[in-house]
């Protein structure tokens, strides 16, 4: 009976493994390219209604070049590293 359970437990935990990927990966492009987003939102024709949703789906599809792999990497390393702290 466990190993029916195995997958989908497999699956939620990849799906948190992905939103706190995703979560990480926004926080540090935020930080690495935050000059660049900053003359993006001044730009004239920057609409806050509409543009932020289009900036944040542009970040997000950067996530799509790592591997589940390479995200419970990242994850895992940094939750060593703020346990740690």
């Amino acid at each position: 009976m466990s190993s029916s359970l195995e997958p989908q437990q497999q699956q939620k935990s990849q799906k948190q493994i992905d939103a706190k990927f995703t979560s990480y990966y926004l926080q540090r492009a935020t930080q690495e390219f935050g000059e660049a987003l900053d003359a993006v939102r001044s730009a004239d024709d920057f609409k806050p209604d509409s543009s932020i949703a289009v900036l944040i789906s542009a970040l997000q599809q950067g996530t799509g070049m790592f591997s589940e792999e390479d995200k419970r990497a990242v994850i895992c390393s940094e939750g060593a590293v703020r346990s740690s702290k």
